[in-house]
């Protein structure tokens, strides 16, 4: 009788164990990310970026996750500059899932097709919870890297299939600091906001600079 409890305490056990991590698909060399599918492409970041490292998981439960993180940093560890590639796939259990940037600009790097936002942040705004930025954050942590306290971001979709349930992610930052102005300043409604587009402009012609798409 004892050994029978002891043997289903064991299968209890195990089934109650969280689910290993799968290992990352995509491979890096160098600054390189390198995808052999869902898209075929290489995404070459500038020899000076430094690779983070790298995460897999289901994200939210039903979307196959895969992050790489590479940045510009100083002595201090403290970040000038972003590179976040991701790539994401709808589990085939959720079929009516399918990704939706219906309102997000359009931009062509390459010959692929890319939506396009950009915004501001400080460092201190809430993530949610078991989301891709929540798993971003302690990557960086975890190896020791210090955020902005106030930086702008650039973030570049392409979706490889028709269906629209697979992307490429590449998200683009900087410190905000050089510009001399804050997140909050230029914000909506912040009082630096009309300078907001030119900055803007720049950085998205630094990102289309420094992170190029090979198919």
């Amino acid at each position: 009788m004892w050994k029978a409890m002891t043997l289903m305490s064991l299968v209890i056990a195990c089934l109650t164990l969280p689910a290993q991590a799968a290992a990352p698909e995509r491979t890096v060399s160098g600054s390189s990310v390198i995808s052999t599918h869902d898209p075929k492409i290489r995404v070459d970041l500038p020899a000076s970026a430094q690779y983070v490292g790298a995460d897999r998981w289901l994200l939210l439960g039903f979307d196959d996750c895969e992050m790489h993180l590479f940045v510009d940093a100083d002595a201090n560890r403290h970040i000038q500059r972003l590179y976040w590639v991701q790539f994401e796939a709808y589990i085939p259990s959720r079929p009516e899932l399918h990704h939706d940037y219906s309102g997000s600009r359009r931009i062509r790097i390459n010959g692929l097709e890319f939506y396009l936002d950009t915004w501001v942040q400080n460092a201190d705004e809430p993530t949610e919870k078991g989301s891709d930025s929540e798993h971003q954050r302690q990557l960086l942590a975890a190896k020791g890297y210090r955020r902005p306290t106030n930086g702008m971001y650039v973030r570049l979709v392409h979706l490889p299939d028709a269906q629209m349930r697979k992307e490429l992610m590449v998200i683009y930052g900087e410190d905000l600091a050089p510009t001399g102005f804050t997140a909050s300043q230029l914000g909506k409604g912040g009082a630096a906001h009309d300078r907001w587009p030119s900055i803007e402009k720049a950085l998205i012609q630094r990102a289309k600079e420094r992170v190029s798409f090979v198919p």
